[in-house]
């Protein structure tokens, strides 16, 4: 969905996966020092907006999410993964539950397949999942922000920052309220410092949570039954991942960043060396310059001086091998 604050003055339409949104609004740096500040605000309207109501909403997710969420406690934010049978990752829910509702927002263009999968497992419980996307927009205020919050509107309250689900219709007022806005690469490159995943960037069609370090924070191993917790279970018992995220502190004085999918290799082998993983996301910080998050093997040694394409790359573990 095409959003209204791309009209704003100095909008600079985003590609990709985050289309739909402002990539920047004309300063980068400067918008990420008012983020990193607690000032302003995201434009997340992009993002799909998934609803589940009914009196055994939290009992149902929790047979069919990575997350304990059988007794989660109003207004307590959470994330949960969806898992293949296999233990490969599908989608990620960002939740919330307000009392009588369960509200999720996931990423941009993925809600129509959650919900089919969610009303293929409805069966006998008194569960009713909604496409609530046309009606709310969410909104991203960063850590530290004073901005109030409109009464009734639910919001997650996470370390990094409150979700926001406003009515769509509200959202050019409370911008102009609550701004400056900030545009998606800004909230990227927090998010690439913060070393936190995301689905369809962090991931592709084989990855396991462990490799990306959502064990704890989005999966609870002390739960019951779930479409691929047998991977998870014997991965974290008796194995290791076949890779690990890892930060990445790039040469500054490249022009050009590397690409998401960019092979990452040993600096000592140069560009014909052996691939040993890819860049997933790139961004450029305000304070700590060419940033990045990797895939690469497990046996990569914490210490190695790599590169991502032909930009020196010096790793910061993320995930322990």
């Amino acid at each position: 969905m095409k959003s209204p604050l791309l009209s704003l003055p100095g909008a600079v339409p985003a590609e990709g996966r985050d289309e739909g949104v402002a990539a920047h609004y004309g300063d980068l740096f400067r918008e990420q020092r008012a983020l990193a500040d607690g000032k302003g605000l995201v434009d997340l309207s992009h993002r799909g907006v998934v609803t589940v109501t009914g009196d055994d909403r939290l009992s149902w997710l929790h047979l069919l999410l990575t997350q304990h969420v059988s007794e989660l406690p109003p207004g307590q934010a959470t994330e949960a993964l969806i898992l293949s049978a296999h233990g490969h990752i599908e989608h990620a829910l960002y939740l919330v539950d307000d009392g009588e509702t369960v509200w999720a927002h996931v990423e941009p263009g993925t809600q129509e397949a959650l919900i089919a999968y969610l009303e293929s497992m409805k069966f006998f419980y008194r569960v009713e999942v909604a496409d609530r996307t046309e009606d709310f927009a969410v909104v991203h205020l960063p850590a530290g922000s004073i901005a109030e919050v409109p009464d009734g509107v639910v919001v997650r309250e996470t370390a990094y920052g409150r979700d926001v689900f406003l009515p769509r219709a509200d959202l050019e007022a409370y911008a102009a309220q609550h701004g400056p806005v900030a545009g998606i690469l800004a909230y990227e490159a927090l998010r690439i410092e913060q070393h936190r995943p995301r689905v369809g960037f962090e991931t592709d069609h084989r990855t396991i949570p462990h490799e990306l370090g959502w064990i704890g924070s989005a999966v609870h191993l002390q739960k019951g039954c779930y479409r691929g917790q047998e991977t998870v279970a014997r991965v974290h018992n008796l194995g290791k991942p076949p890779r690990r995220l890892v930060f990445l502190h790039l040469d500054g004085s490249d022009v050009h960043l590397p690409a998401p999918g960019t092979p990452v290799r040993l600096a000592a082998d140069g560009d014909e060396g052996r691939q040993l993983g890819f860049v997933t996301t790139s961004g450029r910080h305000h304070e700590l310059g060419p940033i990045a998050l990797a895939l690469v093997k497990r046996n990569v040694p914490v210490d190695a001086e790599l590169i991502a394409g032909d930009t020196a790359a010096a790793q910061e573990t993320v995930v322990e091998p």
